[in-house]
């Protein structure tokens, strides 16, 4: 169960990549697939950030986990939670400013996608400030040897919430709610991780 978090991720990943460009399709044509493309490039650098950071911190957690450590546990997991908060402040804040100056360099060469772009990536960025607690919590999970939750995290974060969101959220306010979506979809996804991190609190002694 350990390794089916990723596995999850990465199919259910490919999945919702086929309907975000099928919506795109439908409702703005290759325009739209080329602005989410664009914002799919710079999202896998700010997740990079918070996955490589949630992969690097998991065996210290285990260790502590499993050495009944719980002080050292109990910092290792408040100082993570502080360094997602951070991290996702400054990720808005940069993809936000950067909206234009990205979108320029990827699609500056055709004023209508470049306006697209723009937009996109100034609704998507905000999906930033929610990504990185549910990769930690799944990673944290996993850490503490329940797979079972790190899956269910990155099946609903990656697969059900998503396809939920692209696919209702279009038709109740148009458009943006293709990209309004993908805030939707994190959004709803960091709280049911919270939710999972407070409940198994006094389990695992974090």
């Amino acid at each position: 169960i350990n390794g089916s978090s990723e596995f999850v991720s990465n199919i259910s990943m490919s999945i919702v990549s086929m309907l975000y460009n099928y919506q795109l399709m439908k409702y703005l044509g290759r325009d739209g697939v080329s602005a989410y493309g664009t914002y799919m490039y710079v999202g896998f650098i700010f997740l990079a950030i918070f996955i490589g950071y949630s992969s690097g911190t998991a065996p210290i957690v285990g260790y502590n986990y499993g050495a009944k450590n719980h002080k050292e546990l109990q910092g290792v997991y408040k100082r993570g939670l502080l360094f997602i908060l951070a991290t996702s402040i400054a990720m808005v804040i940069f993809g936000e400013l950067m909206a234009y100056p990205l979108s320029v360099l990827f699609v500056g060469y055709k004023e209508e996608l470049l306006q697209l772009t723009i937009r996109a990536m100034l609704i998507s960025s905000i999906s930033f400030l929610f990504t990185g607690i549910s990769i930690y919590a799944s990673s944290f999970f996993t850490a503490l040897n329940n797979g079972l939750i790190s899956a269910l995290i990155s099946f609903l974060r990656t697969l059900v919430i998503q396809v939920l969101a692209i696919l209702l959220l279009p038709l109740l306010i148009g458009v943006d709610g293709i990209w309004v979506s993908i805030i939707v979809a994190e959004a709803l996804s960091a709280l049911i991780s919270i939710i999972f991190l407070l409940a198994k609190k006094k389990q695992y002694n974090y």
